[in-house]
């Protein structure tokens, strides 16, 4: 492929609009062919200064638009499924922000869908795969050194949640990037989940059960708990330490600015996740971009998307028993052996 990749962008809010600019202004080999959302003034103002971009409120009408070739997706989960199968429909490379499809019946619809294609269309965009931290530590858990990994211990905080926010989307929406990194770097599935609930945050909204601690069972007998809390008031954190036979690893704990001024230091602590993984989603759509201009789909799949929201949707269960809760999986299409925790 010799001209830039035209992409569909459907979803033009906070995330659709970050995309759109990375497309156009960072990551080369690409162009905004058209964008999709219900707010047609929304989308022309993410468009705004970007010439030949056709602007649709309906998804179709963009995947069908002049020059489209592959299609991102950043409309609200819901809004997923039905974008991913009419891409299939049309045999366009897809990549899906996270979650796929919140629900797992419609996300093992859209695994199965892809199955019968008989080939993969669908990259999934659980972007901490793309971040160096994460990297670094996969890369080190992959060499052994460190024995026999035991156990994951990881912290996920925002400054404030959204005003829709809800207890289960503590789970859904916030933990579902730990519970893929937690496949991806341990090589294993999540066979259990437990939510304890501490008392709740001053903080945080009536009603609202936050901050939250997640336990996580493995097919292979590590362990990995997660402090999710999405009223914390100071800042946007991500932490996760591997603990394994012959030593332990951390990262998340240099990801900062130290200033130093007026007879003192202080750490900057990033305001939310835009920031915080700037370089990720960077990594993440130019790997993307790159590996359809080959003629390849790589990363996570739409398989990780189904086990992160039968994952998300235990813990959930668990959060509204307070009791221990299995994670059942469907059985696994031959599509998507073995590639499930691939980088």
């Amino acid at each position: 492929m010799t001209e830039p990749l035209g992409v569909a962008v459907v979803g033009a809010g906070r995330m659709g609009a970050d995309h759109i600019r990375r497309i156009d202004r960072v990551v080369s080999g690409a162009r905004v062919a058209a964008v999709a959302d219900p707010d047609a003034e929304r989308a022309q103002d993410a468009v705004a200064g970007i010439d030949g971009v056709f602007v649709h409120t309906d998804t179709e009408a963009a995947l069908d638009a002049p020059g489209v070739e592959a299609v991102l997706i950043a409309s609200p989960g819901p809004a997923h499924e039905e974008a991913l199968l009419a891409a299939f429909a049309r045999g366009l490379p897809v990549l899906c922000e996270k979650p796929m499809v919140p629900d797992p019946a419609g996300a093992l619809r859209v695994v199965e869908a892809e199955a019968r294609l008989g080939r993969r269309l669908a990259q999934i965009g659980f972007m901490r795969r793309h971040d160096t931290e994460y990297r670094q530590l996969k890369s080190l858990l992959d060499t052994g050194r460190l024995g026999r990994p035991l156990m994951l211990h990881c912290v996920h905080r925002n400054v404030s949640s959204p005003p829709h926010f809800t207890s289960a989307m503590l789970i859904d929406s916030s933990v579902s990037h730990e519970i893929d990194a937690a496949r991806w770097l341990l090589g294993q599935e999540l066979t259990a989940v437990t939510v304890v609930r501490p008392r709740s945050s001053a903080g945080a909204p009536a009603g609202l059960v936050d901050p939250q601690f997640v336990l996580f069972e493995t097919e292979a007998g590590a362990l990995v708990d997660v402090e999710v809390f999405v009223n914390c008031g100071f800042g946007y954190q991500v932490r996760c330490e591997a603990v394994c036979e012959a030593g332990s690893a951390r990262i998340g704990d240099a990801h900062t600015m130290v200033v130093t001024a007026a007879g003192g230091a202080r750490e900057e602590v990033a305001q939310d996740y835009l920031v915080r993984f700037a370089d990720a989603y960077d990594r993440q759509v130019r790997s993307w971009v790159d590996a359809v201009r080959r003629g390849r789909v790589t990363g996570p799949g739409t398989w990780d998307g189904y086990a992160a929201a039968v994952a998300a949707e235990a813990g959930v269960r668990s959060l509204e028993s307070g009791a221990r809760t299995t994670v059942d999986l469907a059985p696994r299409p031959a599509l998507h052996a073995g590639t499930g925790f691939i980088p």
